[in-house]
């Protein structure tokens, strides 16, 4: 399925957004910089075969995609984007002791952050192509770059996806969100279904390393999410929002402060 409109017909910036289903999911790129069609609709058009070649080449279930023929244990491409998605997984594995990991069981499955890499690859190819003022939306990861109209910073809202009610709206004008909770996440020591959350958002300047950290605190569990959360807040720049079983949220004041909310955790 594919969608496009001009953006100018609902909005008061200039610009193109488009919708196809990628990855399995709904996948949209709306952009809102003033530039010609004959530039807007060449840059939809290859925005929308790097996320094809995404799903190609990492998708564990495609058999023929290169994490496929790995799992399998067949020849591989010598592809650098593959080993950069890889050995930044080993890095956010560190970096959560163990709570993000890509390699469960002898099964390589990168899915808790290629998605979010992917759209930070195609932001940063979108601005260096001039077209900085744009969202990428697909499943539970936003990208966001300069404005949504003249003068306007991008309010997003964050959706609880068990029950597809907006938590908080942040303001921003460069910024990731990662949200996880509408999918099937395991404990990586154990394999076993972690659901002891709601869901858990990340926000970030880096949208990939904020979808895995999403990934990592989700399957920790509520005490050691809630500590993480608050050492990973003061220690840099991503901000974490955690929904209970019951509906009750916390964030950190990072991501307190974007949205106007009042529930804090202690740092």
């Amino acid at each position: 399925m594919t969608t496009t409109h001009n953006a100018e017909s609902t909005m008061t910036f200039p610009g193109s957004a488009r919708v196809e289903m990628v990855m399995g999911i709904p996948v949209s790129v709306d952009i809102r910089t003033a530039l010609p069609a004959r530039e807007l609709a060449p840059l939809l058009d290859d925005a929308f075969a790097w996320l094809r070649w995404v799903d190609d080449t990492f998708s564990p279930a495609k058999e023929d995609s290169q994490i496929g023929r790995l799992n399998r244990s067949r020849t591989i491409r010598q592809i650098p984007e593959l080993v950069e998605v890889l050995h930044r997984c080993d890095e956010l594995s560190q970096a959560t002791g163990g709570w993000f990991e890509a390699r469960i069981n002898g099964v390589i499955d990168p899915s808790g952050y290629v998605k979010g890499w992917a759209l930070e690859r195609l932001s940063r190819a979108l601005s260096n192509a001039g077209a900085g003022d744009h969202r990428i939306t697909a499943g539970g990861d936003i990208r966001v770059r300069g404005s949504a109209a003249p003068g306007e910073p991008w309010r997003v809202g964050i959706r609880d996806p068990r029950h597809d009610v907006v938590r908080k709206v942040v303001v921003a004008n460069d910024l990731g969100i990662a949200t996880s909770g509408g999918s099937t996440i395991v404990d990586p020591h154990t394999g076993e279904v972690q659901d002891a959350l709601g869901s858990v958002t990340v926000i970030g300047p880096d949208l990939g390393v904020a979808d895995a950290y999403a990934t990592a605190i989700y399957a920790m569990g509520p005490l050691l999410a809630r500590r993480f959360a608050a050492e990973l807040a003061a220690s840099g720049p991503y901000q974490t929002m955690i929904i209970s079983r019951d509906g009750q949220e916390v964030s950190t004041p990072g991501l307190t402060g974007r949205s106007g909310a009042e529930a804090r955790l202690a740092g």
